[in-house]
């Protein structure tokens, strides 16, 4: 393992523990960014690295995006984040997720965690039987706030596109706009239909292409490759799997005006907002639009812990925040000709005392 502390994603983060678990397998680990507007909160991530630095340098910035996003949205949390290294086959025990859910529980309530790639509701139930600082957990009945991250996700997305169709492209209606999207997913896939409702033309692309070609169907719109949706001519391009796509090489690819999307850390180096913005390139910062997930299961996690009612119009209400919020940086960057990203980041830091 990395030291931590020499990575170029290394911010000063309050803790930085890595967990291991003999008897269960368990390999993790756990960061937090900042406590300074509340507990680090964040999801927990199942995924194989090739290279354990490659799962240091992801939670470093992830955790440090949960500080942002929360701040920017709002809650009274800061951010924290943890992977669970899985093998190549990702196996996952009961074992494994009580020996995590210890874990968590051994913070103090210093880390609430929840579902990120890989980590199910289902699991989230196995991992709250071994700690109270959990949320994303089932709840009953349509109007509880709750549950699956994903849609709610998705919901803010969608209506972040549609402040940038705004601000881009002039259009007040999504109708015959093109959004190609990354990922058909829990996230992208509930992007893609919202945004269907409207009127909009899609082009989808998965890892799993018989994914992407069964929601395709289902919405009348066109699937292609998964290495062909970056350069596909397009008025929006949505990306909603995992991170750093927007490289050099990515960016350059791009024949799109706006990019915005649901994934996490998606330009791969600070320069590459400048990069965008030097191409026309309109960019929705990732850790604002995608905050609807993080609304949802913040606003259940406080009402469980102080035994209050959740309704699910207190989240719809402040993820209806977000094309706001997008609003105010890009009327920023368009005054001060700094890139969106680094508004954002400007923002997010005094926020956070940074």
């Amino acid at each position: 393992m990395t030291a931590f502390w020499t990575e170029a994603d290394y911010d000063d983060h309050e803790l930085v523990q890595l967990v291991h678990d003999q008897a269960s397998g368990l390999t993790a680990i756990v960061a937090l960014h900042s406590t300074h507007l509340g507990p680090g909160a964040g999801g927990t991530r199942f995924w194989h690295y090739g290279d354990p630095a490659a799962a240091m340098r992801d939670v470093l910035r992830l955790s440090r995006g949960m500080s942002y996003k929360n701040a920017m949205a709002g809650l009274p949390m800061g951010g924290g984040k943890a992977v669970i290294l899985a093998d190549a086959k990702m196996t996952k025990t009961p074992a494994m997720l009580a020996a995590f859910g210890d874990a968590v529980n051994a913070l103090g309530g210093r880390y609430v965690t929840a579902e990120d790639v890989g980590i199910s509701e289902a699991d989230m139930v196995a991992i709250a039987r071994r700690t109270q600082f959990v949320s994303g957990l089932p709840v009953e009945g349509e109007d509880a706030a709750g549950g699956d991250p994903g849609p709610f996700t998705a919901m803010g997305i969608y209506h972040g596109i549609k402040a940038a169709a705004r601000h881009k492209l002039g259009k007040d209606s999504l109708e015959g706009v093109h959004v190609a999207v990354q990922g058909a997913g829990s996230v992208g896939g509930g992007v893609a239909r919202l945004l269907a409702k409207d009127g909009a033309r899609l082009t989808l692309a998965d890892v799993n292409a018989a994914r992407a070609e069964a929601l395709a169907g289902e919405l009348g719109g066109q699937a292609v490759a998964p290495d062909a949706i970056m350069s596909t001519g397009c008025d929006v391009f949505s990306p909603n799997a995992l991170g750093a796509i927007l490289d050099d090489e990515g960016i350059a690819r791009l024949d799109c005006a706006v990019v915005a999307g649901g994934a996490n850390n998606q330009l791969a180096r600070a320069h590459h907002g400048q990069a965008l913005a030097e191409r026309g390139i309109l960019y929705a910062p990732d850790y604002v639009i995608n905050a609807g997930g993080i609304i949802s299961v913040t606003l259940e996690y406080l009402c469980r812990r102080d035994k209050a009612p959740c309704d699910i119009n207190e989240v719809r209400k402040r993820i209806a925040q977000i094309p706001g919020r997008l609003e105010a940086i890009w009327q920023e960057s368009d005054t001060t000709g700094v890139s969106p990203d680094q508004v954002a980041d400007r923002m997010a830091q005094k926020l956070i005392g940074r």
